[in-house]
């Protein structure tokens, strides 16, 4: 089983972040240049929340605010779940399906390691599966 260590070594180290302060049409864009659902919020080098375009169609658009004058730390979800380098794919895609989340910061004595997205966490599971079918094909073809 693997685990986010394994999940974190095979994408790209970048983590994309917004203070929150920033005006949310800043967080957008962001979103849209890097093609990604969500943000973490770091204050202070800490992980303060997690914004995403949910959050943004729920507290902004359908509630009539402006992308340029409403700060981040508006509409962002303070209560982040995070995971840690040791916590296997398992435990993940058990958080994601019941708090119905797309995305984990991976968090290590404070400091932001990365993200774990369900993206992420679905590949792994197709990956191992596909490793196990190869394994049961040779173990039954000898």
């Amino acid at each position: 089983m693997r685990s986010v260590r394994h999940l974190l070594e095979a994408k790209a180290p970048e983590v994309f972040a917004i203070g929150p302060d920033a005006p949310v049409i800043d967080a957008i864009r962001l979103m849209a240049e890097k093609h990604i659902g969500a943000l973490l919020v770091i204050e202070g080098g800490r992980l303060a929340g997690i914004v995403s375009e949910r959050d943004y169609a729920r507290k902004v658009v359908l509630q009539g605010r402006s992308s340029a004058s409403t700060p981040v730390r508006e509409i962002m979800t303070a209560e982040v779940l995070s995971v840690g380098l040791d916590d296997t794919t398992d435990r993940c895609m058990q958080l994601v399906t019941s708090k119905r989340i797309r995305h984990l910061p991976v968090v290590a004595d404070g400091e932001v390691l990365g993200v774990v997205s369900i993206g992420d966490l679905v590949k792994a599971v197709i990956e191992d599966q596909q490793l196990e079918l190869d394994q049961l094909q040779r173990y039954i073809a000898s």
